[in-house]
């Protein structure tokens, strides 16, 4: 059947229109295209379930069960945080700081609510695919450095990216190791490193592999107070140079006030939420 010139027009101003708003809507970051190849071609899919935030929970529950009976660790958090914003989440002791951070980073398996991080519903993920995303995604920095004592820093640092099957690991383990100060620790073992080392070795390791998300459980807790304000000052050159989103777990109000935004958690709760914070 033949179709008139107008039709004919008409049908190119609307696929251009759409392919513009798809356009606009990528650019904004709303959407991800997926190339589907095949025998019989090449389909396109348009996601747009990703999430623009960094970090989105949606009624976060986390219930475990002790000898003494059910304890609801989180009860029920709502929390967003944006691209390249830093958080600082504060509580007492049992608070659920830490099972926060550990779901967000994939360690916990929330009860219920929705866990979305750099785009992924990582709540539906296997171990696997959790290990990948870490991997990829997800840079942490323990209060207990957790490195591995048989081997160096270079080596350390350089793990990640050798799981990566990255070729010149070593050189980028060593330029991170440079960047943090520890130019002349390179080839030391942690055993031969103070507290305050051992803390920058583990944040050269976690920001080696270029992470969307630095999550820091109370770095500075085994740190004195001189060597606590180095490492934190450096944990913040690294957001600042990398363009990461920092959230850091911590009791001391002071530190969490270095970050744009500080959130209370109590009893499994967010308390309070200042919004933006001061300047660091």
């Amino acid at each position: 059947m033949d179709m008139s010139k107008d039709s004919v027009e008409g049908r190119k101003k609307s696929e251009k229109l759409g392919l513009a708003a798809i356009l606009t809507t990528l650019l904004l970051g709303r959407i991800r295209i997926h190339l589907n190849a095949s025998s019989s071609g090449v389909s396109l899919t348009i996601d747009n379930s990703v999430s623009p935030s960094a970090i989105q929970l949606e009624d976060l529950r986390l219930l475990l069960t002790s000898g003494a009976g059910e304890v609801n660790i989180l009860r029920g958090i709502d929390l967003k945080v944006e691209h390249g914003e830093t958080l600082g989440i504060i509580g007492p002791s049992g608070s659920g700081k830490t099972s926060l951070m550990l779901i967000i980073a994939g360690l916990e398996t929330a009860t219920s609510g929705l866990v979305r991080v750099s785009g992924r519903h990582i709540s539906t993920m296997g171990e696997d695919a959790l290990a990948l995303f870490r991997r990829d995604h997800v840079g942490i920095v323990f209060q207990d450095f957790h490195l591995i004592p048989t081997m160096t820093a270079l080596e350390n640092v350089a793990m990640p990216l050798e799981f990566s099957g990255v070729d010149d690991a070593f050189q980028r383990a060593e330029e991170e190791l440079v960047a943090v100060g520890l130019e002349k620790r390179i080839r030391h073992y942690p055993g031969q490193l103070s507290g305050g080392e051992k803390q920058r070795v583990a944040l050269a390791r976690a920001v080696v592999t270029r992470p969307d998300i630095l999550l820091a459980d109370e770095p500075t807790g085994n740190l004195d107070g001189t060597t606590g304000q180095v490492v934190m000052d450096l944990l913040f050159e690294l957001h600042d140079r990398l363009n990461t989103t920092l959230v850091l777990i911590t009791h001391q109000q002071e530190l969490a006030e270095r970050c744009h935004r500080v959130v209370e958690l109590v009893d499994g709760l967010i308390t309070s939420d200042n919004g933006v914070g001061e300047d660091r």
